[in-house]
């Protein structure tokens, strides 16, 4: 019994994330329909329905969702230009005054700049700065989560327990200078503190498929309104500098040592709250621009399984053009995950969802590619620590990835609700802190710390 309103509050879960994406829908009203969807199933239960039946007797009393948005849309359409404002009017929820979360978002993205610039100072950059980077900034980012999010004692200390370990390792480690372990710690400390944050941003609740999905959506819109950020504040800086140039003022050396230092963190917790506040905003444009790069992303692999064909022996394709490579993957799986998140997990199969399965198909063809390429120069030229990690992460990602295409053919075919690719990719991304953090921990040790 228990197990069967597990599924009902499950199914109730999904059915307000599909409303919540709705534009014109606010929380109050979100919560208002939910309690009304929730008498339906009462009364449904009451003559005997179970869970399953009540739930679907429910939803199609409450009617059709799109007709509901229109109505709302209609009666109030103020909403649809006031979210692009940057602070809101008020709140009736009881939450923080806008000036008070602005104030609070001001200071930890302030904390963060003088963190980093206090690392300029102190590690006298290089590599020991490079270390450090995602260190000093993580705690303002976290502690923002935490401040939004109410955490408990026992989550901080989750955080708290990895992250000190984790700096304790990249500084005490004795790295050697300029050596491969050291740059593949660099490289994969911030996943393993951005797996952290995501435990933060999840509220403690990271074992939720849905919050780690809301997690992994978080992080693409994150990444769009950091680039507008930076794209915005680069603008003003050339600008600036053009203009004071133009007096015989040099703004060089600010620039260096104070603007992009504290600019750089501290447009990433400016844009977390941006993200937060305005959600319904970008996933308005998170659809177009998964259907805009998908296609795109499927042309540009095929071109690059061209170069590798046209390459010869797998064996003399250039090193640098596998970690291209690598890192291109990261991006296919980055707009997976995030096309998956955009989309309506109740709407049947469509013609994007095909698409997105070719994405798949051709990322598995040059990841097995790639597999092979390594292998052969592995045996020609023997081990080193990057092959090793460059050989684990493909290997992750062909499970990932095969997994993947399966599980979307199925959905294709009808045979499979989306839930299920949904809850493979939640599911999986554990798996790449895991792997982050032995390279950054067992590596160095392994391999001598060179």
């Amino acid at each position: 019994m228990m197990e069967q309103h597990a599924d009902l509050e499950a199914q109730i879960e999904q059915w307000r994330g599909y409303v919540q994406r709705r534009q014109a829908i606010s929380a109050a009203d979100i919560d208002e329909l939910e309690d009304h969807l929730r008498g339906q199933i009462a009364d449904r239960q009451a003559t005997g329905l179970d869970d399953e039946e009540a739930f679907l007797v429910a939803i199609k009393r409450l009617g059709n969702l799109d007709a509901v948005s229109r109505e709302f849309a209609r009666e109030h359409s103020d909403r649809l230009w006031k979210q692009l404002v940057l602070v809101p009017e008020g709140s009736d929820d009881g939450g923080a005054p806008p000036w008070r979360e602005l104030a609070v978002v001001l200071a930890f993205a302030v904390g963060a700049g003088i963190a980093v610039k206090a690392g300029l100072v102190w590690l006298d950059g290089g590599a020991a700065l490079a270390r450090n980077l995602g260190l000093l900034v993580f705690p303002f980012l976290a502690g923002y989560f935490v401040w939004t999010r109410r955490l408990t004692p026992r989550v901080a200390a989750m955080l708290l327990v990895p992250f000190a370990a984790l700096a304790v390792v990249v500084n005490v480690y004795p790295f050697a200078s300029g050596g491969s372990t050291e740059l593949l710690a660099i490289l994969h400390a911030p996943m393993v503190l951005w797996l952290l944050a995501g435990v933060a941003y999840a509220g403690g609740r990271w074992r939720s498929d849905r919050r780690r999905m809301d997690f992994a959506r978080f992080t693409g819109e994150l990444a769009i309104y950091y680039i507008l950020l930076a794209l915005g504040g680069a603008v003003l800086v050339v600008l600036t500098f053009m203009a004071l140039q133009v007096a015989g003022v040099d703004l060089e050396p600010i620039v260096q040592d104070w603007i992009l230092p504290f600019a750089m963190p501290g447009a990433l917790i400016v844009a977390a709250w941006l993200v937060e506040a305005k959600q319904n905003v970008v996933e308005n444009i998170a659809p177009v621009l998964t259907r805009v790069f998908t296609p795109l992303t499927v042309v540009m692999l095929l071109t690059l399984l061209g170069v590798f064909a046209a390459a010869g022996g797998l064996a003399d394709v250039h090193r640098d053009l596998l970690i291209l490579m690598d890192a291109i993957l990261v991006l296919v799986l980055c707009l997976l995950l995030y096309s998956i998140s955009a989309r309506d997990p109740l709407a049947p199969p469509r013609l994007a969802d095909a698409l997105q399965l070719v994405l798949v198909g051709a990322a598995l063809a040059v990841d097995a590619v790639m597999l092979t390429a390594m292998l052969t120069r592995i045996a020609e030229f023997g081990f080193s620590p990057n092959k090793i990690a460059a050989l684990g992460l493909n290997l992750l990602l062909l499970v990932h990835l095969a997994r993947a295409a399966w599980l979307a053919v199925g959905f294709l075919r009808g045979r499979r609700a989306f839930a299920q690719l949904e809850r493979w990719q939640t599911r999986y991304l554990p798996v790449y802190g895991a792997w982050a953090a032995i390279v950054v921990v067992v590596f160095p040790p392994v391999f001598g710390f060179a």
